[in-house]
């Protein structure tokens, strides 16, 4: 056998700094220790693990106490002030979507109508199963979509009917109208009907609004995130993948059919796994560590997105720190963020430091400069989202983006743009500048849409965000 662990100068970390050996074992006295600290590291793994999951059943939360939405309605976010609660939202676009229960409403019928749209379904993993809309298969002509929940049986005539097969009981469904007049794009939100297969009884589909009201997509913080994770956890199906994971929560008082209680021991523990988590959650999406992950080698710009696919999938392993970093910082994937076809999708860049690799701050300035000739066929825009929550900016001149389609933007004789970022605006120059807030950092993201050639071949290169 080979020699035996432990003995004088093992010199543990941590907690573990008190473990006394005796001979090759530990002092049955320090169990305790030892078992803290196994519970503790299955916490913060299991954190890690279900940021996406508890994201959206946090999301799923806000429409139904804050908002008042059931199964069948539609929340539209349109305002800034709408948007304040959303993880990296976009501020340009305003987004149309539910969280929907199909443990409640079964088999699931969607109508939408003709029109330039864009949008799909997606599990409470957030992994992408449908795609409606010009991207879709109906392409923007409308029609009627099933959703058909795990394990059931897709009805035999469904010849005029779309469907796509749900690969979890709650799901996500979006759209953004690409109507670019109001008044149609509120006439196209409109043919959106939600209905129950079956024939069964329900509402009539609404267009719920925010209203001011105070939310927050944010995952809760300290014993609050474990208390949505347990009760997603009941109304979810066992993905095989996660079974390792399943087997941390049952540890940690977190199982299928039981109640969530835990001890004053168990509670102290997932309290500091949050925290120890989400420092972690930081540090692997504001400073990545994934090959390639730096977009120009001279620049501080990274690929937003890291994951390879909407299933979440590398070659022979789940993308599990891929999928934190960007569940930590955002919400929602489509194959479309991670286009690799010129004048199609989008390209998510994010910068999380100033051009000498110093965190932002909100009470310093910056300058942008944004070269000519930007690579996007529709549209671009630069966006400050505050370090703590993930979400816009909630500034005094309440807005937190710049972009081509900004008809106040003043750009340079040869056609450059610059940004500014700062608590005051330089004289002259409030057409182009975002406000921060000092004593916040922040972080920015560069969006295109429908990025060209020389956004792949990298020939056209973005400024870095640089003090003033």
């Amino acid at each position: 056998m080979g020699a035996a662990m432990g003995g004088e100068g093992q010199g543990f970390p941590g907690r573990l700094a008190a473990v006394e050996m005796d001979g090759e074992l530990p002092r049955r006295e320090d169990l305790p220790l030892i078992f803290d600290e196994l519970d503790h590291q299955m916490a913060v793994q299991a954190y890690l693990w279900s940021l996406p999951l508890v994201s959206y059943a946090q999301w799923q939360t806000q429409h139904r106490e804050v908002f008042g939405a059931t199964n069948y309605d539609l929340v539209r976010y349109l305002s800034y002030a709408d948007r304040l609660g959303l993880i990296t939202a976009n501020a340009t676009t305003p987004y149309i979507l539910n969280f929907i229960d199909l443990g409640e409403t079964g088999a699931l019928l969607i109508e939408v109508g003709a029109g330039p749209t864009a949008g799909g379904f997606s599990d409470f993993w957030q992994r992408e199963f449908g795609i409606l809309g010009e991207m879709g298969p109906d392409q923007g002509r409308g029609g009627r979509h099933l959703v058909v929940p795990p394990g059931e049986r897709v009805p035999d005539d469904t010849s005029d009917l779309y469907v796509h097969r749900a690969t979890g009981n709650n799901i996500m469904f979006g759209f953004r109208a690409l109507e670019p007049d109001p008044e149609k794009a509120d006439a196209l939100v409109a043919t959106v009907r939600l209905t129950p297969f079956d024939g069964r009884e329900a509402p009539e589909t609404r267009i719920v609004a925010p209203d001011g009201r105070g939310w927050s997509g944010d995952q809760p913080r300290g014993l609050e995130y474990w208390v949505r994770l347990h009760e997603i956890h009941q109304r979810e199906i066992v993905d095989e993948r996660d079974r390792f994971f399943l087997a941390m929560l049952r540890q940690l008082g977190i199982e299928k059919g039981r109640p969530f209680d835990p001890d004053a021991r168990t509670a102290a523990l997932l309290t500091e796994a949050t925290r120890v988590g989400e420092l972690m959650a930081q540090a692997n999406t504001f400073a990545k560590r994934f090959p390639g992950a730096t977009y120009w080698p001279d620049r501080q710009w990274d690929l937003a997105v890291q994951m390879t696919n909407s299933a979440q999938r590398g070659e022979g392993y789940d993308e599990l720190l891929e999928r934190a970093s960007w569940f930590y910082e955002a919400v929602s994937f489509s194959e479309a963020m991670k286009s690799q076809t010129p004048g199609q999708g989008q390209a998510y860049l994010g910068a999380y430091t100033d051009a000498q690799g110093k965190w932002l701050d909100g009470g310093a300035d910056y300058t942008l400069h944004v070269p000519p000739g930007v690579p996007a066929k529709l549209f671009w825009s630069v966006t400050v989202y505050d370090v703590a929550t993930r979400c816009l900016i909630d500034n005094e001149q309440q807005r937190g983006d710049r972009g081509s389609r900004d008809g106040e933007l003043v750009a340079n004789d040869d056609g450059s743009v610059d940004v500014f970022f700062g608590p005051t605006a330089p004289p002259g120059r409030e057409d182009n500048w975002v406000q921060t807030i000092p004593g916040r950092h922040w972080f920015s993201y560069f969006r295109l849409y429908g990025p060209m050639e020389s956004y792949f071949d990298r020939s056209w290169k973005l400024g870095d965000i640089t003090p003033a």
